[in-house]
């Protein structure tokens, strides 16, 4: 059974940095993509950003476009990060990493939908004070 474990989520100062990891442990296996969901008390969870191996593609919610980087381990296929600078207040959330093992569940990758992903983190808590 696969585990992905997330870590350096913590309390940052409003325009501070954080650098989110997400490492999957438990079996040898091969990712189509990995991805970065989050969820604030009382909202829904929601995409933040995503990477596909296959070139390499990362993907963004437009909220985090130019502050957050994703990245990863192509070789390996089962380790990434995400960068955060430039934090809001609104940024304050549970992050959970997610693994894509099949690919695509229709023609083209739903890379924000939830249903695309096999396997889920605990999550990590990132609070942003402002």
């Amino acid at each position: 059974q696969a585990q992905l474990v997330e870590s350096g989520g913590g309390l940052v100062q409003a325009g501070g940095s954080l650098r989110l990891s997400c490492t999957a442990s438990g079996r040898t296996f091969m990712t189509y993509a990995m991805s970065w969901f989050r969820q604030a008390p009382g909202k829904e969870r929601e995409f933040v950003a995503a990477i596909r191996w296959a070139g390499a593609n990362t993907f963004y919610a437009d909220s985090v476009k130019g502050r957050f980087t994703i990245s990863g381990d192509k070789d390996k296929s089962n380790t990434m990060h995400l960068q955060m600078n430039s934090l809001k207040s609104d940024d304050t959330a549970v992050y959970t990493c997610a693994a894509d093992v099949y690919g695509p569940r229709y023609a083209s990758w739903a890379y924000s939908e939830s249903y695309e992903y096999d396997f889920w983190g605990q999550g990590t808590q990132v609070t942003v004070s402002s």
